[in-house]
């Protein structure tokens, strides 16, 4: 019961902070998609809330939170439990396909260095592409089977292609295109957006409450939370993709999860990453 209380005073205490939040923007803001306001003010909410906190740390999750758990972090470091499947990552990476062809082949730059520029839109389409979609589409285009979003290999796949852009900033693009911004706004939306029986929305966790714990869990924040993905988590006993991320979330506030690479999935990858821009990729990463 206690800790039932506490969520809803908090709860209560983040929709008051939204509302006079609101009644601080133009009457008109509301109807107008301004995603450059968005990451300013994001990044100024968490900035506020942690002045101690250096803004690229934010990508340390909740290592970045306190004294004690920095380092811990900074011990795991020396011999990361994620080390096994970059090595693995590396050596699918590498490996050729049936026709001879890799992934080299389908990204720019063969495909080292450009973890930061995902997701994209893109406009042939008119939807959000992450990186572990491309990864699938290369292989199909390739004669290869897809992989599961949420399995090893595709968290090895991309935990090697984070490595090899670890430390470059978040680099993502909405295009002069209405359908572009449709798709950043519904990635808002979800993540603000209350759902399953606990009626949690994706703020109340990593906007809310970062830093505290919910069970065994330490929460991270919101901004710089994709910078790091995937990450090994105790947990799971391994590696883990940004679908397995979403789709676990949906199923510890006891919703019900969507497929991974739903449109609203990506969407919500689109809008996180955005938000993040500026601050460095630091893929693959470990949490508790």
């Amino acid at each position: 019961m206690k800790l039932r209380s506490a969520i809803y005073l908090a709860s209560a205490a983040l929709s008051l902070a939204l509302l006079t939040l609101a009644s601080t923007l133009p009457s008109d803001a509301a109807d107008k998609v301004d995603p450059v306001a968005d990451a300013k003010a994001f990044k100024k909410f968490f900035t506020d809330k942690f002045p101690k906190v250096k803004l690229e740390d934010f990508v340390n999750g909740p290592y970045s939170m306190n004294e004690d758990l920095y380092r811990q972090w900074q011990e795991k470091e020396q011999f990361p439990p994620y080390e096994f499947s970059l090595e693995m990552g590396k050596e699918m990476f590498s490996k050729p396909f049936k026709n001879g062809k890799t992934y080299a082949d389908c990204f720019e730059n063969g495909g080292i260095g450009v973890r930061q520029n995902y997701p994209y839109f893109d406009a042939k389409e008119g939807k959000v592409i992450t990186l572990e979609l491309a990864l699938n589409r290369c292989r199909e285009a390739n004669g290869e089977a897809p992989y599961s979003y949420v399995r090893d290999e595709m968290a090895a796949l991309t935990a090697y292609m984070a490595f090899t852009s670890r430390g470059k900033p978040m680099d993502i693009k909405i295009p002069d295109d209405p359908r572009a911004l449709a798709a950043y706004e519904a990635g808002k939306e979800y993540f603000y957006t209350r759902r399953g029986q606990l009626n949690f929305s994706c703020a109340t966790c990593h906007v809310q409450s970062p830093g505290e714990r919910i069970r065994a869990e330490i929460l991270a924040p919101a901004l710089g939370i994709v910078n790091a993905m995937p990450i090994y988590r105790s947990e799971w006993s391994g590696m883990g993709t940004t679908s397995r991320r979403f789709t676990t979330c949906n199923s510890q506030i006891r919703g019900v999860p969507l497929s991974p690479q739903d449109d609203e999935y990506r969407n919500v990858e689109y809008y996180l990453s955005y938000v993040s821009n500026g601050l460095p990729i630091s893929g693959p990463g470990a949490r508790p």
